[in-house]
């Protein structure tokens, strides 16, 4: 690039510095928010970055290329989409307003196109590093797309998350010569200017995982300098100077930043100095590689010619870089007083009346803008898979079957079916055999890059490795699970490729990823994913292998819905409903629920349920009005009143249970009916979508001032409002709110501390969960009427 060139680009990067910290400024100085609470925005950290921001989107990226924003740099980013003309001027002043610019890139929320959402520190990085994964797995099964390169930028306090090295190490990850990771390495954090450089560690432990990695330390003005004699000792110095020193040098001028900057220094160093002026010293000794576009561009083209592995990049900068505030200590969360952004505009020749003005069209600057904005765009890709999932596989049994081995079995019969199989992707944390995916991969291999050779004699275990397969293997990671099944139910746009993607994990493991799980569905990203075993049922395990509140976590995660059905059919209904809405991508899909978009969580378990009760169910509703009830959320598994008429005239309780404690459940109504009390048991598949249907009925009875009704799902599982008792293996509370919605008295049993070893019977009769503890509850919600 010629020094024409970089002239456009430096004026380019003059006009983003000035507009990330006008728009930061704006909404901390311009608008009233009513409530005295500080907007923030980031001025310094947003600064660091705008050389590289600069270079990548207006001389490297293609259209296809995808990029991760480090979070506090969004105002750049917007900036920058603003100059494309992909962002209209009346979003400028609205940083981190109500329907206006997020505080943080979203793709979900902000109104110009985002590729990864981030915020959650490590998370944003990562995840186009799976999402390069993906496109590795796409291209082998559908053909090769046009060619990407997956990019983070992030801060170099991001590098102390450990998910960002799970990721690194992941076997999964390796070879993925499309990505490129950008460290803005100004060695600062939130609360100090960081002691020590870390920088050989962070090199040694990518190297040692196989990446490529590339140092961008000093700009032109340092490596002409370098080249001069006695410009060794120069280097050294600067080099071996601590990085608090180095740093507080932005802060100075004249003598004071002379004095400071040889504060130390050998013998020579002042010599070698002695000519320059005050004027001339400060830009030498402070001319960093991360704010000199000839040098990123350099170093985003070594990253290019590494076709084999990731690199990462570590450009060296300064937090606050052009602002009056560059390397202070303090300036995280720092903003210019309006004295300053007063002197900057005219610093930058801008008025109050051109302030937000984009570069002249007709200028060398305004030119590269709209060439980069025609070579930039991107072509609408469609979500919908345009395959028609079935609703159900006909998975039966005669005998006691666990809702984990019917999980394994639905996708092998799915595997099966010609239309849906080649969209099918699953992955694990090496868990996949204990969760029951053996048959499915036996049938359809684990995906390698390459053909792997199996030594492997166990003829249950055919783990076939090869670019056909199609389980992703990951190691022993629940935050890497996540992510990888977030990019996967991205791939529609990242990839051009929608799949259906499915994951499991033990489900007392989800909270160790459920930061990824939600970057992923806050993401808008779906997909399938089943926590197994679960709850106290996994009784020898003891506490620390007993998930009590997974059935929260996914009630109240938005855009995930909680499923945690107790038998065979009503799972195979279930898990066909969910592939195929999300094969349906945004459009509706023809069941009882209403469209949802978002990420669906499967609580299962591994203890064999009797399946005769859902079969008699079965035979007293019919197969079409029974799974529409399982699928909106609940149907009655028994009715007192149909089941022992003899009682038509008794006190009547509805007992409501999930999952693995239906025969308990069962066994109390029996019990109950013994005692002269007719005890209806409702089987509630998804309190999710009970939940959500109570919600829209109670938010529109508060948006109109009218009485909320009780929502048709509630109605037709639960009919009469008799006194309730739930019963769930997990929190108590997760099932309680079921009094509320029915109007009714209610008692609500669950594990509410953490489990131990023991037999199942052991540990239901520690957490109130055998049939005479829920007969007991039932008498005591009857007696609260």
């Amino acid at each position: 690039m010629n020094e024409h060139d970089l002239d456009v680009l430096d004026e380019i990067q003059r006009r983003v510095l000035w507009l990330a910290t006008r728009i930061v400024d704006a909404a901390n100085h311009d608008r009233d928010t009513g409530d005295g609470v500080k907007v923030g925005g980031h001025q310094a950290s947003s600064a660091s970055l705008v050389t590289a921001m600069t270079a990548l989107w207006f001389a490297h990226l293609d259209a296809e290329d995808r990029v991760a924003v480090k979070p506090h740099a969004s105002p750049v980013f917007h900036a920058i989409q603003y100059l494309l003309g992909n962002l209209d001027r009346s979003y400028l002043p609205r940083l981190r307003a109500r329907g206006g610019l997020q505080s943080y890139p979203s793709r979900t929320k902000d109104p110009d196109a985002v590729d990864f959402s981030t915020g959650s520190v490590g998370l944003g990085a990562a995840a186009p590093l799976f999402a390069a994964v993906t496109r590795r797995y796409v291209d082998a099964h559908f053909g090769a797309r046009q060619h990407s390169r997956f990019v983070a930028l992030m801060g170099d306090a991001e590098l102390d998350e450990g998910n960002i090295w799970e990721a690194v190490a992941d076997p999964a990850t390796t070879g993925l010569g499309n990505v490129m990771w950008l460290v803005d390495f100004n060695r600062q954090s939130l609360d100090r200017v960081v002691p020590g450089i870390r920088i050989d560690q962070w090199r040694g432990q990518f190297e040692a995982a196989g990446w490529h990695v590339v140092e961008v330390k000093y700009g032109r003005r340092l490596a002409q300098a370098y080249a001069r004699p006695g410009g060794t000792a120069l280097r050294d110095w600067i080099d071996l100077m601590p990085n608090e020193q180095y740093q507080s040098l932005f802060g100075l001028t004249g003598p004071a930043l002379r004095r400071q900057f040889l504060d130390g220094a050998p013998d020579g160093i002042a010599g070698f100095i002695a000519d320059l002026t005050d004027e001339e010293l400060a830009p030498l000794v402070t001319d960093l590689g991360g704010h000199d576009l000839a040098a990123m561009l350099d170093a985003y083209a070594q990253c290019d010619a590494v076709t084999d592995r990731p690199s990462v990049v570590f450009a060296y900068t300064v937090k606050g870089w052009g602002l009056p505030i560059a390397g202070n200590p303090r300036n995280h969360s720092a903003l210019l007083s309006t004295a300053q952004v007063d002197a900057l505009r005219a610093e930058h020749g801008l008025t109050t009346a051109t302030e937000w003005d984009r570069l002249d069209p007709a200028s060398p600057a305004g030119i590269r803008a709209g060439e980069r904005r025609e070579a930039l765009a991107r072509a609408p890709r469609p979500r919908s898979l345009g395959v028609t999932v079935p609703e159900s596989t006909g998975v039966r049994t005669q005998k006691p079957v666990s809702t984990q081995e019917v999980f394994g079995r639905v996708l092998v019969e799915l595997a099966r079916d010609p239309q849906v199989a080649p969209y099918l992707v699953t992955t694990a944390p090496d868990v996949a055999t204990s969760t029951n995916l053996a048959g499915f991969i036996n049938r359809t291999g684990v995906f390698a890059p390459t053909e792997r050779r199996s030594w492997s004699q166990d003829r249950m275990l055919r783990w076939t490795e090869s670019p056909a397969g199609q389980h992703i293997e990951l190691g022993i990671s629940e935050m890497n699970l996540f992510l990888l099944l977030g990019q996967l139910g991205l791939s529609w746009d990242l990839s051009g490729q929608p799949l259906l993607p499915v994951g499991t994990v033990y489900d007392p493991f989800v909270l160790r990823g459920l930061d990824a799980f939600l970057y992923g569905t806050y993401s808008g990203s779906r997909f399938v994913v089943a926590g197994t075993p679960s709850g106290v049922t996994l009784a020898p395990e003891g506490g620390a292998h007993q998930s009590t509140i997974t059935a929260s976590v996914g009630l109240e995660l938005p855009g995930v819905t909680l499923c945690e059905p107790a038998y065979a059919t009503s799972l195979d209904w279930l898990l066909c409903d969910a592939l195929g809405q999300i094969a349906q991508g945004a459009a509706p899909a023809a069941t009882a629920a209403p469209a949802e978009d978002g990420a669906y969580y499967f609580r299962l378990s591994t203890r064999p349920l009797d399946q005769t009760p859902f079969e008699a169910a079965r035979v007293r509703l019919g197969d079409a009005v029974l799974r529409r009830q399982v699928v909106a959320g609940a149907y009655r598994l028994v009715d007192a009143h149909q089941a022992h008429p003899q009682l038509a005239d008794a006190p009547v309780v509805t007992l409501a249970a999930s999952g693995a404690v239906l025969p308990e459940t069962l066994a109390a109504a029996a019990e109950l009916a013994e005692e002269g009390i007719a005890a209806h048991v409702v089987d509630v598949t998804s309190l999710d979508r009970l939940y959500r249907a109570w919600q829209r009925t109670l938010r529109q009875g508060v948006r109109t001032a009218t009485v909320p009704s009780v929502p048709g799902a509630l109605r037709a599982a639960f009919g009469d409002r008799t006194p309730l008792v739930t019963v769930h293996d997990a929190a108590s509370h997760a099932m309680a709110w079921l009094g509320s919605a029915l109007g009714v008295p209610a008692v609500p049993l669950g594990v509410d501390e953490f489990g131990q070893s023991g037999s199942v019977r052991e540990l239901y009769e520690l957490h109130d969960l055998l049939p005479g503890s829920i007969v007991n509850a039932a008498l005591a919600a009857l007696s609260l009427r």
